[in-house]
């Protein structure tokens, strides 16, 4: 499915908040979770947790935050992602290790690594680790991408950090998908150089880092977005992934927002766009 999201355009980012006129839902916020200890130092997450999970195990909305692998941090609340709690899910949004401090694969593992402590956790925290949304913008969504992708054999999972569970599905928001030397023409970003390492090596890197080249029947479903604007990740990227999805027969979406740059949608089209989102979940019985 391809869907045009035409409505107005302003510069906001993804984790703007929702209509202000919505009553809160009581949620319980656990910040700085200590989530694995590396040689860099402990990494963090945060869980934010609606008062309804008491009673059930919620579904789990993993934020990964974007920045070219380099930079940026987790969102501090999670009141960008209220359609989310408003269906019932918990919000976990994550510390990574950036570019600086160790390159690729790390960031993966630290994700994988981030869904073995759900699933560690699930029973103390109400959560359900058998319903394991990724999402991220950016960087952050070629992570969620990669994270959903990886085979439980390939040795990117931390043994202290115990088998990471299948996700259930993810929502890429323009994320980077094939990262191979002059892969859709003008996407040759230094940034990923940066991350994978140079020469040989960092082109091998490249190949092992691209979610377009896992592609393959089992998949979770992938609801994607993209402006067809976009200067730094080009809309072939996704245009590319859902045309590989689609042949591998893996429940996809792709919604191009006409006009719409890198991270730069008004709060009307972002808002529409998470209620699109939630309503992919529940079509593909992710959540009722």
């Amino acid at each position: 499915m391809l869907r045009l999201i035409g409505l107005g355009l302003a510069a906001t980012v993804l984790a703007t908040s929702a209509p202000a006129q919505q009553s809160q839902p009581v949620v319980m916020s656990q910040r700085d979770i200590v989530y694995r200890t590396t040689e860099k130092g402990p990494l963090h997450l945060d869980l934010h947790r609606p008062s309804t999970a008491k009673d059930k195990r919620a579904p789990v909305l993993v934020v990964i935050h974007g920045g070219a692998w380099a930079r940026g941090e987790r969102p501090k609340g999670w009141s960008g992602y209220r359609r989310f709690v408003d269906a019932g899910f918990a919000v976990v949004s994550v510390q990574y290790r950036l570019a600086g401090q160790a390159r690729a694969p790390a960031a993966v593992e630290d994700v994988r690594c981030v869904m073995g402590w759900i699933a560690r956790a699930a029973e103390r925290e109400g959560l359900d680790s058998k319903r394991i949304v990724l999402v991220g913008t950016s960087a952050g969504a070629h992570l969620a991408l990669m994270a959903a992708s990886i085979d439980k054999n390939e040795g990117l999972d931390p043994a202290e950090c115990g088998p990471a569970p299948q996700a259930a599905a993810v929502i890429d928001f323009y994320g980077p998908t094939d990262l191979r030397p002059q892969s859709f023409g003008a996407w040759n970003s230094p940034s990923i150089g940066n991350w994978v390492g140079q020469g040989e090596a960092g082109a091998a890197m490249a190949a092992r880092m691209s979610p377009i080249t896992r592609v393959r029947p089992g998949l979770p479903p992938v609801f994607i977005v993209h402006g067809d604007a976009d200067p730094v990740v080009p809309l072939a990227a996704s245009t590319a992934l859902k045309a590989a999805l689609e042949r591998a027969k893996v429940p996809t979406e792709l919604h191009i927002v006409p006009g719409g740059v890198h991270g730069k949608f008004g709060p009307e089209v972002q808002d529409r766009l998470m209620v699109d989102a939630v309503t992919f979940l529940k079509r593909h019985r992710v959540i009722d």
